[in-house]
């Protein structure tokens, strides 16, 4: 086989039945199966990936290459020992979960050729409600850069990246990350790139999100992602001098892996635990955190990595449970400027500036921050199910100070509000979703909706997610639509925020159920 064009790499670890769907959009792929090289690394799979790897090779002997190897604990070792192997002028790494679209090599390679570009991005696009961020798709541009664009809040590594660029700077990926290893890598190849191109005229790579509405609370270490978010931010600090483009890419990194370290299920973690994760984010904020950066963060990881930063470990709790377990802060009116009013606000103690508690030019947004008491099921008049949603704030004048109705969203899906009310504690908005419209937006695989708030005020569209301190009680039920079976799970996320599950009833997962409910020994 002469020299491809393509070495695809596919680090492989317990992802059947995804695996073979992304093995056949590898093999269908427009470019030709005689300019690509599939080397896929079983690591260890105790699910049958491994034969199905085996398979794929048979059948295709000189496409697909298979490595087995023990278990590593991470896509670090099995990407880089698929590096070391490859043999193409370009090489793409895909998740094995995931797909690509048919042309998505042949389109690559074509722009990377004709732009003389080192890094070609490809639009991404989620499958199952996956969040994949869109703003570096927004067009097709042959060239971007680094710090003046979107391209660090894409740091993942499915992208057509030009061998000799890879080899000529030995990028590898760093093997005692087990957490976001491929970002170094990704990072250096962008930072070293003579050029790097944006394709966003086709649906290039399908990530894949695996639905669970038994768990879908983010259950990474947090110790772990902790230890994984020092390296990557200490390899920034290595790479790019400090100022404004470092700042441009560790804005990323604050919003993304150091705010998840703070959201809601912080609370839960032991007390030895969040004294460490608390620690760490002090020494990165300290080194890394600066004015430029703090000041572009939301509300909300600003005061928890900024409490973090200045206060004790009680300071920390006390911001985060007002959200997880209080409802909306309060609303500190000071002359023209509005203040979110969290523990620490205004505490000489503390000594933390007004200006991080400042919502005055979010205010719209600040406004729309509900939070749900209540989640039904309700029949609907003409016999139609109904998933209804009672949501509160403490502000009485809320009707008062918007221009239009106060509305609920789930996904793209707009409720129908059935009561805007005050009371002496505050105000109260309810709306329904039909089940209907909650499926007609699922795809096949199901989907995973935020419910969202929606108003007009201060001349502007102020919206927020919708937080649910304690998850809903509801039962989670079956419908049918056309052929199909879907399961409604309203839960919360790991941020606390209220989310509509819908995932399909498949085969698989019957017989799963079935075998769940059957006493031991099947009798």
């Amino acid at each position: 086989m002469s020299e491809p064009d393509v070495s695809v790499v596919v680090a492989v670890y317990n992802t059947m039945p995804y695996l073979t769907k992304c093995l056949n959009s590898l093999l269908r792929q427009t470019i030709g199966r005689d300019r690509i090289e599939v080397i896929a690394v079983d690591d260890g799979s105790t699910d049958g990936s491994g034969r199905e790897l085996d398979r794929f090779a048979r059948l295709h002997p000189d496409t697909v290459k298979v490595i087995h190897q023990a278990n590593s604990g991470g896509p670090a070792v099995p990407s880089n020992r698929a590096l070391d192997q490859a043999t193409g002028r370009y090489v793409f790494f895909i998740g094995a979960d995931d797909y690509l679209g048919s042309e998505a090599l042949e389109r690559l390679v074509k722009a990377a050729d004709e732009y003389g570009s080192d890094v070609v991005l490809g639009k991404a696009v989620g499958v199952n409600s996956r969040n994949i961020h869109q703003a570096v798709f927004a067009r097709n541009e042959v060239e971007i850069g680094l710090f003046d664009s979107a391209l660090p809040w894409s740091l993942s590594n499915t992208k057509l990246f030009r061998r000799e660029l890879v080899e000529r700077h030995h990028l590898r990926y760093p093997e005692d990350m087990p957490v976001g290893s491929d970002q170094p890598f990704t990072l250096e190849a962008c930072f070293r790139a003579k050029r790097i191109s944006v394709l966003a005229d086709y649906d290039f790579y399908h990530a894949v999100r695996r639905l669970n509405a038994h768990n879908i609370t983010y259950r990474s270490r947090h110790v772990e992602r902790l230890r994984c978010a020092e390296s990557i931010m200490n390899f920034v600090a290595q790479l790019i001098e400090p100022g404004e483009q470092r700042d441009a890419v560790l804005l990323r990194h604050f919003t993304w892996e150091v705010a998840r370290l703070v959201e809601d299920d912080f609370l839960r973690l032991d007390r030895g635990a969040q004294e460490q994760v608390a620690a760490g984010i002090r020494v990165l904020a300290d080194e890394y955190l600066t004015d430029r950066i703090r000041t572009q963060l939301e509300i909300e990881p600003r005061l928890r990595i900024s409490t973090a930063q200045r206060g004790t470990l009680d300071d920390l709790l006390a911001v985060i449970a007002q959200d997880a377990e209080h409802g909306v802060p309060p609303t500190i009116v000071d002359g023209v400027r509005w203040y979110a009013g969290y523990p620490g606000f205004r505490d000489a103690r503390l000594d933390l500036p007004d200006s991080w508690f400042d919502v005055s030019d979010t205010a719209a947004d600040w406004l729309a921050r509900l939070e749900a008491i209540a989640v039904t099921w309700e029949t609907c008049p003409d016999g139609e199910r109904a998933l209804t949603v009672t949501a509160r704030t403490p502000r009485r004048d809320l009707a008062s100070l918007t221009s239009g109705p106060i509305g609920l969203t789930a996904g793209d899906v707009t409720g129908t509000t059935l009561e805007t009310s005050r009371d002496s504690g505050g105000s109260t908005v309810r709306a329904q979703f039909r089940v209907n419209l909650l499926l007609a937006g699922a795809a096949a695989g199901g989907a995973l909706l935020s419910v969202r708030s929606q108003l007009t005020a201060f001349g502007g569209v102020g919206t927020a997610a919708v937080r649910a301190p304690t998850r809903p009680t509801v039962s989670r039920l079956m419908f049918r639509r056309g052929m199909r079976f879907f399961v409604i799970t309203p839960t919360t996320s790991h941020r606390g925020q209220l989310v509509i599950a819908i995932a399909p009833v498949t085969p698989r997962r019957v017989m799963a159920r079935l075998r769940r409910r059957l006493p031991q020994g099947g009798k």
